[in-house]
């Protein structure tokens, strides 16, 4: 498993619990070093190892840990990149919807070994979707549904989302749009230099 998705876990928990948390999950899990090194790569039972560790030092769910994860990538000032990345996918949040089956090639574009669930998402009307999260990287479908929340948040949408499947493997997640300009969501500028939102 490639170290910048156990990385990412790290800075969330030091970002959003301390960094006492973080060396409380990382002496828990046996981590020979509590820094994760991005580039290199690791057992995948180092990150289970880690999620169990999570659950039990934050007693929180795994499930709700990675949901809050997800939410943290998109809504944290440390995540802006990837906040931009997600608002190109569209002018709205339908539109961010259907460019979601890009994501997992736009994610090896950017980090070639970052290999993402593939995403499949149906209309069933014009504000009832279901994506389909591929096995793959365990947990992911959760961690979707804290995106999705957030960049529903992020474009003013109002969004009911409902999941359904398993941690390890194929997950469902429904989706109704309520509204698309429920409030005023978060400022957006294409251009780089118009700072952070």
């Amino acid at each position: 498993m490639l170290g910048l998705t156990l990385k990412t876990l790290q800075v969330f928990v030091q970002d959003t619990y301390g960094p006492e948390k973080w060396l409380e999950i990382a002496a828990l899990s046996s981590l020979d070093e509590p820094d994760i090194e991005s580039m290199l790569s690791y057992d995948e039972t180092t990150y289970f190892s880690i999620l169990d560790a999570a659950h039990q030092v934050l007693d929180k769910p795994i499930e709700v840990f990675l949901e809050d994860l997800g939410t943290y990538l998109v809504s944290h000032p440390n995540s802006e990149a990837l906040r931009r990345l997600l608002r190109y996918g569209g002018v709205d949040f339908i539109e961010f919807l259907h460019s979601l089956e890009d994501l997992p090639g736009r994610a090896r574009l950017a980090v070639g070994d970052l290999f993402l669930p593939d995403l499949e998402l149906t209309d069933h009307t014009q504000t009832e979707f279901q994506l389909k999260v591929s096995p793959g990287l365990p947990g992911f479908g959760h961690l979707m549904v804290g995106v999705l929340r957030a960049m529903a948040d992020d474009y003013g949408a109002l969004a009911l989302l409902d999941y359904d499947g398993g941690f390890k493997n194929m997950g469902r997640i429904d989706i109704s749009v309520v509204a698309t300009a429920f409030t005023e969501g978060r400022e957006f500028d294409l251009s780089a230099s118009g700072g952070v939102a």
